[in-house]
């Protein structure tokens, strides 16, 4: 199987690279994720303009019909440029979201969202919840009215619409709403990683169902879209990680000599290699699957199990070869064991991904011996 980039797939990789290259070194970075919105237009603008935001939808509606394996590529860049960009709660997660929606309201949302003009957050995630488990109480009645409270909400503070998880009387329904309706009120808040979120209280809201049925299967398949654009991501910083290790190895001198002189170091920093390579082996896996069409949480739980086991190893590793620069704000290094952490807690953590993956060993997953 070749896991080669195209042409296409690779110019567009190296697009990325050179408008976040450009933008972001640890002080912009730094300077960005202070202010209240906690991240760049100027560069949302940029990601707009050469067609990033509308990627993965139809051209019909503001998009470049491309799929997995391009908006991972991106997700990629945007790790190893550690960029705050919303790229993944405002775009992808709510413009795959709306495939439920009527066709002029998906056209229109869509290509408002590709444009850049507009930002959506998926609010699901409720106080008390730990994944894989989601007891959705936010209730709709009949005619659309929300009532209840999510938290967790990525960039949901900056969102101008929001789609809904609510139970009714269809089962659990995926609601459109304006964030700043009537009767929502939104607590932002920020996280370490120094990303931004917000907890959304629903009183008597008002709001608009997309589709008619059922839409748990729908998110499931979001969040295995998300495990594996989040995996894709976390390859890219780890990738940047260990690039600034084995620089700082090779610049660094104690006793007359180069830290990479030390045979101890760099057999480490080929440990951190070899978690590097797993990590991309199961990412490409995951990504593999998706455009294929398979939306399957168990090769998604594969993934991401082995993105916390290597983004701990890397992280700790790039911390302690470091010494004490690599937890100062100014060096980047912190920063990127800060995200990786953060992702390696995002639907479900390496624990939750071994449960989940012994409760669903089948025969053809067992191996006897003698």
């Amino acid at each position: 199987m070749d896991f080669e980039l195209s042409e296409e797939q690779g110019m567009l990789r190296d697009t990325v690279r050179e408008v976040l290259t450009k933008t972001y070194d640890v002080e912009t970075l730094r300077k960005v994720t202070d202010t209240d919105l906690g991240w760049s237009e100027k560069v949302w603008k940029s990601l707009a303009e050469i067609g990033i935001l509308g990627l993965t939808f139809p051209e019909n509606e503001g998009g470049m019909d491309a799929g997995p394996v391009e908006f991972t590529s991106v997700m990629t860049e945007l790790g190893r440029a550690l960029a705050p960009e919303p790229y993944l709660d405002s775009v992808l997660v709510p413009g795959s979201l709306l495939g439920l929606a009527d066709d002029a309201t998906r056209a229109e949302l869509r290509t408002a969202l590709a444009s850049g003009e507009l930002l959506m957050a998926f609010a699901h995630t409720e106080p008390g919840d730990r994944w894989p488990e989601a007891r959705v109480e936010t209730t709709a009645s009949a005619d659309g009215v929300l009532n209840g409270t999510k938290s967790l909400v990525g960039h949901g503070d900056c969102a101008a619409k929001l789609i809904v998880s609510a139970r009714d009387d269809k089962g659990v329904g995926l609601y459109l709403i304006d964030a700043d309706a009537e009767g929502v009120t939104r607590t932002p808040y920020r996280t370490h990683d120094r990303r931004r979120g917000a907890q959304i209280e629903f009183t008597d809201a008002k709001a608009t169902r997309l589709g008619d049925g059922d839409a748990s299967q729908t998110i499931a398949d979001a969040e295995v879209g998300i495990q594996t654009a989040l995996c894709a991501e976390a390859v890219g910083a780890m990738e940047r990680s260990l690039d600034l290790t084995v620089e700082y190895l090779k610049s660094r001198k104690q006793f007359g000599v180069t830290l990479s002189s030390f045979q101890a170091l760099t057999h480490r920093a080929a440990d951190m290699y070899v978690q590097l390579e797993l990590a991309r082996s199961l990412s490409l896996y995951a990504t593999s699957a998706l455009a294929d069409g398979i939306a399957d949480p168990i090769i998604a739980s594969r993934a991401k199990l082995q993105i916390c086991r290597s983004a701990r190893l890397v992280g700790q590793e790039a911390i302690q070869m470091h010494g004490g620069i690599g937890m100062t704000a100014e060096y980047p290094i912190a920063h990127y064991v800060s995200r990786l952490t953060a992702i390696s807690h995002t639907l479900g953590d390496a624990s939750d991904h071994v449960t989940r993956l012994a409760e669903n060993v089948d025969s053809y997953d067992m191996l006897s011996v003698g």
